[in-house]
């Protein structure tokens, strides 16, 4: 009898593998037969399941590979919805059953863990700074999103406490980021989201006084489990007032074996070795120094991070400046580089992060204009309107389409291609600025007031 090969999830939950099985050539019994079909049937339900463990989800460039998601809803398939005790900008993250997302509770910064029926299985008070909101109610110390391995995740708050929890919500490390590293001087409140990976979680300080001769901005590279510092580096980047604050997260680029983490702000868009700090590459002229055909910014500060995709990093600005693409394989200073440089086109999304999928570039607007570009050349596929509204969540894919989200609740549903379509426009009627996670079929909502469960 030929030998006939099964799948495999591993204990993540995450690989799935081909593993060969001797047989013997005896028929099994009828009642065996059935047990090692439901067997095969939960593992390949297992296999087909994506956790959402960052806020720009399992490969930090907002990619669902799951094809069961929903694109219109309303009553009928709103699963849940559930009030939470303040508001807050950051995305909830999922792992297996669970769901994390940081929220305000009076004058407490909370992390908080639902199940996916929608029932709060514990919260944990990371610090009582209280409800700093900035910009009006653009967001507050609670704009960090949280991380998850599925067996601890960490927090960190705009106020620089980073704590690391079980899945079950006990308490295993914490500690105050100004404490160590500095007090933050940056404007709006620490916004970025650290980034796992391996045995370290990685943080971008970005921050200062304004002058180029002080450099306050780091990086840093913490033990997962312990929280001790396993390197820290100084970027330095010559910016000046407010530019040195970023409101940007580092993200990870991982892809055809290539891994490194990227970081964003202060004029640059820099690369760092993943065990040890040093720097891989810098891009610069995003906001020029030096330049005597440009004058330089003095409040060019990025809050959109980087889009990634295999070969490709699409770095963004702000307040209608340019956007930058340069290949992903390279080292040393690309600033005015053309052989790194893939194209440079006018205009920038200013807040939402780029999307890269199957060789094109989304920009959505905060406006909510939507630009289709070729990753390979920078031509320009259309420029359309959405929803005529600011938007501050990032664009996620999944199943052939972009999910749009507006700071009004309005999330526009277009299908991906060179050619626009609008699919939908679900009203949520909850003012929103988290990006949506997605998970075993399910979308996830996080507005000012309510956690939504969408099936």
């Amino acid at each position: 009898m030929a030998t006939p090969t099964f799948p495999f999830v591993d204990a993540s939950g995450e690989n799935f593998h081909t593993v060969l099985i001797e047989t013997q050539s005896v028929e099994p019994p009828v009642k065996h037969r059935f047990v090692c079909l439901i067997a095969l049937v939960l593992t390949q339900s297992t296999a087909n399941a994506e956790n959402w463990p960052s806020w720009r989800g399992p490969t930090s460039n907002g990619i669902s590979t799951e094809q069961s998601v929903p694109t219109k809803w309303d009553v009928t398939n709103v699963a849940w919805k559930i009030p939470l005790p303040g508001p807050a900008g950051s995305t909830p993250v999922v792992w297996g059953d669970r769901i994390f997302l940081t929220s305000v509770d009076g004058s407490n910064l909370i992390l908080m863990c639902f199940d996916t029926d929608g029932k709060e299985q514990w919260r944990q008070t990371i610090s009582s700074s209280g409800d700093k909101r900035v910009r009006n109610d653009e967001g507050n110390y609670a704009s960090p999103s949280p991380v998850t391995d599925g067996q601890h995740v960490w927090t960190m708050m705009g106020d620089g406490q980073l704590a690391c929890f079980t899945v079950g919500g006990d308490s295993v490390w914490k500690l105050d980021l100004q404490e160590r590293f500095g007090r933050f001087r940056i404007a709006f409140g620490m916004s970025s989201t650290p980034v796992l990976y391996g045995d370290h979680l990685y943080l971008q300080l970005i921050h200062g006084d304004g002058k180029a001769n002080t450099q306050e901005a780091a990086v840093i590279a913490l033990r997962k489990t312990t929280g001790k510092t396993a390197w820290k580096v100084g970027r330095v980047t010559g910016a000046t007032d407010e530019n040195e604050h970023s409101y940007s997260s580092p993200l990870l680029y991982n892809f055809g074996g290539l891994a490194y983490l990227v970081t964003h702000g202060a004029d640059y868009t820099v690369a760092y070795k993943l065990n040890n700090g040093s720097e891989l590459w810098r891009l610069g002229g995003l906001n020029p120094q030096n330049d005597s055909k440009r004058r330089y910014h003095r409040t060019l500060r990025f809050v959109s991070s980087p889009g990634l995709a295999d070969g490709i990093i699409v770095s963004p600005t702000a307040k209608d400046g340019r956007t930058f693409a340069i290949r992903a394989d390279q080292n040393g200073d690309l600033t005015g580089n053309k052989g790194a440089a893939l194209w440079t086109i006018d205009g920038t999304p200013d807040v939402p992060s780029p999307l890269i999928h199957e060789g094109i570039v989304y920009l959505c607007n905060q406006n909510g204009n939507l630009r289709a570009i070729d990753a390979a050349s920078g031509e320009e596929y259309y420029l359309e309107r959405t929803e005529r509204t600011r938007h501050r969540a990032s664009p996620v894919y999944a199943a052939g389409h972009i999910y749009l989200t507006a700071r009004t609740g309005k999330i526009t549903v277009v299908k991906v291609g060179k050619k626009f379509e609008k699919v939908a426009v679900n009203d949520i009627g909850e003012d929103i600025t988290s990006s949506p996670a997605i998970s075993n079929g399910t979308i996830y909502l996080r507005s000012f007031s309510s956690l939504w469960a969408i099936k």
